[in-house]
């Protein structure tokens, strides 16, 4: 039932960096150190980019919102960029 006062929500940006770490590991099957070669970044980096596109895709789900593939200089990702632990 709709009352014709939807609440627009902000998309789940994906950015690219994350979108081939999630097909790299999770679709291809690959591990983060595979995925880590292919992408050439550190394991490290992988993890980071595979966490946050979860985290995405799980909100995305949960909440109905709409996915958008993100360009990383327009909609950055800290946790892919971040070489340092804990850093969000």
């Amino acid at each position: 039932m709709t009352t014709g006062k939807e609440t627009l929500r902000q998309p789940v940006v994906v950015t690219y960096d994350e979108l081939e770490a999630l097909r790299l590991v999770d679709y291809q099957g690959l591990t983060q150190e595979e995925a880590a070669r292919k992408m050439m970044v550190s394991r490290g980096t992988v993890w980071r980019c595979l966490d946050s596109a979860r985290k995405k895709v799980a909100t995305m789900l949960v909440e109905g919102r709409e996915l958008v593939i993100g360009d990383m200089r327009s909609h950055a990702s800290p946790a892919c960029q971040s070489s340092e632990p804990g850093r969000e």
